[in-house]
């Protein structure tokens, strides 16, 4: 072999390297993992039962859990009893570009048989319980120094200034909803265990600073003397960190990878105007099958928006469907699978981070996967 020769297959061996590295680097779906309080900050401590301690435990049960599956990378906000500022929690899943954010945390009350888990996704509710449960949350800012400043002056006692919070990144709403019914739902098939209390919204702070996918579980309530046990126990927090880290993996099957679900098989009123176009399936499979179409969903909102590109970064034919008190707009509509892709890269490109993949047929929302076959 030649000199030339030589140097080219160097080249082409470490290019392949290269390559392979970076598909890898892109096929890698990151959880920040955040144990609530720590240090001085012990939360919510009943008969010995340490909220800060049980939540750092279930964590790292979590994360364990989740570093056994592949293509995951695990970021913790924190792994030992220190404490951590509610926005450099935030700051960290930011920094590390996380595609989720899970802040495990365990509930108390004065009435000691009030019990269930809850997993909140950020939201401006004015449910009472939802408030009483954001205003425990956020008053650990008051043990960071300077707080007032750092928060410009947001009161973590007052509802209102709560409520008046801006709800920042609504596009992850709709995904946020998702990954945490996912959570309580595992919740449920632990039985007689734990009660589900289901999916709140409520303005945390820690959640209200992290741009990405985010959820706050409170795994039960130490106040509780059954509950409480439940979640100081090993065989507890066992149960409870493989919940949330299946819900974690199906989440990531669901909707990981070219940002496309595959599982919500639910069906849903189609607001579209246009009709699904006629195709011929090819050998090599380009197109959906006959009467399926695709579209981009752009972000799930509280509010209602006008149907203008202004509002959308200059989208055109952006169309809107309400569903469960939520808004969700929706960006082309397409029968082709590769134009589809097209679109969603386009829409990311304008900003849209969290944008997605969904499949209709005739009307109702379909498992994408089955579409592209």
């Amino acid at each position: 072999m030649n000199i030339f020769n030589k140097t080219r297959l160097i080249f082409s061996f470490f290019l392949t390297i290269t390559t392979f590295c970076a598909y890898s680097q892109t096929n890698v779906f990151k959880v920040t993992l955040d144990a609530g309080h720590g240090d001085h900050d012990f939360g919510a401590v009943y008969s010995g039962r340490i909220e800060k301690n049980i939540a750092l435990a279930i964590v790292l049960k979590v994360g364990k859990l989740l570093e056994a599956s592949p293509n995951i990378d695990v970021i913790y906000t924190r792994k030992t009893d220190v404490f951590i500022d509610l926005v450099e929690r935030a700051n960290i899943a930011n920094r590390a570009n996380s595609n989720i954010f899970v802040s495990i945390h365990c509930n108390a009350n004065k009435n000691t048989a009030a019990d269930g888990t809850e997993t909140y996704v950020m939201g401006l509710s004015k449910v009472a319980s939802n408030l009483e449960a954001a205003k425990k949350e956020n008053s650990v800012i008051t043990l960071e120094k300077d707080y007032k400043r750092k928060y410009e002056g947001f009161d973590p006692n007052s509802p209102e200034s709560m409520i008046g919070m801006t709800l920042m990144q609504e596009e992850y709403l709709d995904n946020s909803i998702s990954l945490a019914s996912k959570i309580e739902d595992n919740f449920d098939k632990l039985g007689k265990k734990l009660r589900q209390g289901g999916v709140k919204q409520a303005p945390f702070m820690v959640l209200h600073k992290a741009y990405m996918p985010r959820v706050l579980v409170e795994t039960g309530f130490v106040s509780n003397p059954t509950e409480g046990n439940i979640l100081n126990s090993e065989e507890g927090q066992d149960d409870i960190a493989k919940a949330i880290a299946e819900a974690i993996i199906s989440y990531k099957r669901e909707y990981f990878g070219s940002g496309v679900p595959e599982a919500d098989t639910r069906p849903v009123k189609d607001t579209s105007t246009a009709k699904p176009k006629t195709v011929e399936a090819p050998a090599v499979v380009k197109n959906a099958p006959k009467g399926t179409f695709f579209k981009v969903q752009l972000i799930a909102s509280i509010k209602k928006t006008p149907l203008e590109p202004k509002n959308f970064k200059g989208l055109k034919n952006v169309t809107m469907l309400f569903e469960n008190n939520i808004y969700k707009y929706f960006y082309q509509e397409t029968s082709d699978y590769e134009t589809a892709k097209k679109y969603l890269q386009e829409a990311k490109g304008k900003g849209y981070g969290a944008a997605f993949l969904i499949a209709y047929k005739d009307g109702e929302k379909i498992n994408i996967q089955d579409a592209i076959k």
